[in-house]
């Protein structure tokens, strides 16, 4: 069968042969062993519900070898056997060009040059799901082929519901995952009710379809990077006068899907980058792809060549094969002086394979979070109270570390380590996970000190877009659109913004040349909202001329609008309300009226299940005009809907940006502050 009429197939009507395991491939861990014998049936018979009875004896067996083998039922026998990747959107069957276009960034999330657990459909982040089994992406992607433009498709936490008449403005799809009843939020139950094959992590941009690679992060990991070194320059007297490949020592751990970036943004931001890795597969990954330029194994030599990068004023990138705990200890012991730290290991999943504690092999460490997940996660809080302890000895010399969004300190506080401070400056635990009176975390979080007041609050935010033709000139022609695009718009800016609007054209016009593209022809960059709309207006007018195929928007959840996150996204949010997910769900209502070609809107993220609610959109441009009505409605939206937010919890630089936002619709009125002299309460 070709290609398309595999896609039209859906589920087979004959079974295909059972697929080998193939121990090669980066599998996902095995998920610890957590439902009774009742629930296991259970687990097994909405398994077997998506195929014909006449197939049940044959599958229950496999089935429920999967579930006692790796602890999810995957289906790996009904994997298709066609490649995975962003064909051209001409290749796709069906209806509407709306739906191939889904159907293109669906397989884009499960590229194996993409997805860090392809066979097990996880795109990122240990659990990051894009579908639960194998039965849910071929109904999926058949009922993608066959759907019309006044048809929505329902997606259940990777479940395909159904396909329901709507109209051509509506969604064509409409993504929720991991919906929880709010009691029913904590670690054990995503082990529970994902094994039971109802519910799933959709990480933030997995389960979105949205999914570029780790391009998606190098930018706000660059622009983060950069500016904690302008940070560190700015304010320690030792690094007066320094700036790019002065020396600079960025120490961070993982190089996973989205951490992957880490030492790639390091080059570009100009400073000597170490990043460790404890597996061998997704360090030789990042290696093969360029991302990262070294691998070292042992520490001495890895001192050792840190302090030639220095000597040489050398921008380079150094994979650390081993655990990221060694490597503080190992510094602070030989006073190796480290100007930035940071983690990015997914401690949003520390108990199932997102954090690897020290002094157990990759290998060990699998077996005993399957076989023993009490043990697992006591050597887990173990190995976090003594990278703790390391990382606040460097402190105390000089080294900025930031907490990157992780659930890092979060987790921590939960293992008993010491990241907060008391009124005297002196670390102290709280094993609450919660600040308590007189005390402080000892360490912001990225958004706190820069990505927040620096970018969201300003409206500036992760805007992607995919060349849907696969075309490489396609891609190099909206570079150029975009560029031309923010040069005009920084004639004109204000000066609050002037920094970003230069951080951003610098980015572009170097983002061919720093080999950025894994998987679909797609570009990133932070934009506000009049960029946003310029940028994609520019693009509709140049498909509607014949000069590009046509264009997929999107963005990160990581963005002003569309995470509600306490400990990232809405971390310097101070009025009260950063544990409310209000804006989240405003984000995605409002999207799907206003024209977005899908949207979604999931619980957990990069900070866990339960901690965060994650709202998220893909558009396509056709060159037309109801595409440009769409785009200026929704964008406009989808940025201000949380400038509002922000506006109203009294931060200074929203409040800017939401009165300059009103001035430039006069349809737009939003609620400000009335601010409160502090001298008041003295």
């Amino acid at each position: 069968m070709t290609f398309k009429e595999q896609i039209l197939q859906g589920i087979p009507e004959v079974l295909p042969e059972p697929k080998k395991y193939d121990p090669t491939i980066n599998h996902a861990p095995k998920r610890k062993d957590i439902l009774e014998a009742a629930e296991k049936r259970l687990a097994l018979e909405n398994a077997l519900r998506y195929f014909d009875k006449k197939h049940h004896a044959e599958l229950l067996p496999e089935f429920r070898n999967e579930l006692e083998e790796y602890g999810r039922i995957y289906m790996y026998r009904f994997k298709p056997e066609y490649d995975f990747f962003a064909r051209p959107i001409e290749d796709y069957p069906g209806k509407t060009v709306q739906a191939k276009a889904i159907m293109l960034m669906i397989q884009n999330n499960l590229d194996p040059e993409v997805a860090q657990h392809p066979e097990e459909l996880i795109t990122y982040g240990g659990n990051g799901s894009v579908f639960q089994n194998w039965a849910q992406y071929l109904l999926t992607m058949k009922y993608l082929a066959e759907m019309n433009d006044d048809q929505t498709l329902a997606m259940y936490s990777g479940h395909p519901m159904g396909i329901f008449p709507s109209n051509k403005n509506a969604p064509r799809v409409v993504v929720t995952n991991g919906m929880m009843v709010p009691n029913y939020s904590k670690p054990d139950d995503w082990e529970k009710f994902n094994a039971l094959g109802v519910t799933q992590y959709g990480q933030m941009t997995a389960g979105s379809y949205m999914y570029i690679g780790p391009q998606g992060i190098v930018h706000g990991t660059t622009i983060t990077v950069l500016n904690a070194l302008r940070k560190i320059w700015q304010t320690s007297p030792s690094q007066e006068g320094k700036g790019p490949g002065d020396g600079a020592l960025f120490l961070t751990s993982g190089l996973g899907g989205m951490s992957g970036a880490q030492p790639k943004a390091g080059n570009i931001a100009g400073c000597i980058t170490i990043c460790a890795e404890v597996n061998p597969k997704a360090t030789q990954t990042r290696h093969k792809q360029g991302w990262v330029d070294e691998v070292i194994n042992d520490l001495k030599e890895l001192a050792e060549r840190v302090e030639k990068a220095r000597s040489n004023k050398e921008v380079v990138s150094i994979a650390y094969q081993g655990n990221i705990v060694e490597v503080w200890e190992y510094f602070a012991e030989n006073d190796i002086y480290i100007d930035l730290g940071s983690d990015q290991t997914s401690l949003h999943n520390p108990w199932a394979g997102g954090y690897y504690p020290v002094g157990l092999s990759f290998a060990e460490s699998n077996e005993l979070m399957s076989q023993n997940p009490e043990k697992f996660k006591e050597k887990v809080q173990e190995s976090l109270r003594r990278q703790v302890t390391a990382i606040n000895k460097h402190t105390q010399k000089g080294t900025y570390f930031f907490d990157y969004g992780n659930a890092f300190l979060l987790e921590a506080s939960r293992a008993g380590a010491k990241v907060y401070k008391d009124k005297n400056g002196s670390f102290v635990p709280s094993p609450s996970g919660r600040v308590r009176e007189g005390q402080e975390w000892a360490y912001p979080s990225y958004v706190q000190d820069i990505m927040g007041p620096m970018c969201f609050d300003y409206g500036f935010g992760p805007f992607r877009w995919v060349c849907a033709s696969g075309k490489e000139e396609d891609l190099q022609k909206t570079d150029k659109i975009a560029t031309e695009v923010l040069q005009k718009l920084k004639q004109e800016a204000p000066e609050e913004i002037q920094q970003q609007m230069q951080d951003n054209i610098q980015w572009i016009q170097g983002a061919q040349e720093n080999n950025l593209v894994v998987g679909s022809k797609a570009r990133i960059l932070y934009a506000d909202a009049i960029g946003r709309i310029e940028i994609a207006k520019a693009f509709n007018k140049a498909i509607e001329k014949g000069e590009i195929g046509y264009v997929i928007l999107g963005r990160d959840h990581h963005d002003v609008s569309g995470t509600d996150s306490p400990y990232r996204e809405t971390s310097n949010i101070y009025d009260g309300s950063s544990f409310t997910a209000d804006m989240a769900i405003q984000n995605v209502i409002g999207d799907s009226f206003r024209g977005a070609t899908w949207v979604s809107i999931h619980n957990g993220g990069g900070v866990g299940w339960g901690e965060v609610i994650n709202g998220g959109f893909g558009m396509i441009l056709e060159g037309n005009e109801d595409s440009e009505e769409r785009l200026k409605s929704m964008l406009f939206w989808d940025v201000n809907n949380g400038i509002a937010r922000r506006s109203w919890a009294r931060n200074k630089e929203a409040i800017f940006t939401a009165k300059r936002a009103m001035k430039s619709n006069p349809n737009l009125k939003l609620t400000i502050p009335n601010l409160v002299d502090a001298k008041l309460f003295d």
